[in-house]
């Protein structure tokens, strides 16, 4: 009965280990089947969007920091026609480059959204981080619109908020 009891104890501990796990936002979507595959016609215009993340906040004084889980949506806002993201880099709070997303320009259909999760775990952009989208669409059509929600849970309150992109000149 002793070897069943320890045996039950062992069991329970070893579920309750939380195992590691990889960061979301370093194991992105699949960006191999949005890839654009042909040759894009001339006639696109491009741009750029600046967008803010907030990996971490401030939280009592300047020394604490809650960490949050942003969802960053890139949309196409057009019922007709594809828009092209071509970069998407997101830098850390003092200008760096963490990471870019895909490598070759991807496709978002009409009225799709598609998204990139910054895991709560990933705190590498710090209190100031942002994307850098650059964008191709076709003339009279509408530029993409880049949202994120940020959302943390910090002891029993929970915080969540919106940003918006800026379209760069």
């Amino acid at each position: 009965m002793k070897q069943v009891l320890l045996l039950c104890a062992l069991i329970a501990i070893m579920c309750s280990c939380e195992q590691p796990r990889a960061l979301s936002s370093t194991n992105p979507v699949n960006w191999e089947k949005r890839m654009v595959k042909t040759a894009l016609p001339d006639s696109l215009e491009t741009g750029s969007t600046f967008l803010s993340i907030y990996s971490q906040i401030h939280v009592r004084n300047e020394n604490e920091f809650s960490t949050l889980t942003a969802t960053v949506s890139l949309h196409n806002p057009n019922r007709i026609g594809d828009l092209f993201i071509d970069a998407a880099v997101y830098y850390d709070t003092k200008g760096a480059p963490i990471r870019t997303y895909f490598e070759k320009t991807i496709r978002i259909k009409p009225m799709e959204t598609v998204q990139i999760i910054i895991d709560d775990k990933d705190d590498t952009g710090g209190t100031g981080a942002n994307f850098v989208f650059d964008w191709q669409k076709l003339p009279k059509q509408n530029a993409p619109i880049f949202e994120a929600i940020m959302i943390s849970t910090y002891g029993q309150q929970g915080i969540s908020f919106v940003t918006v992109g800026k379209e760069l000149k």
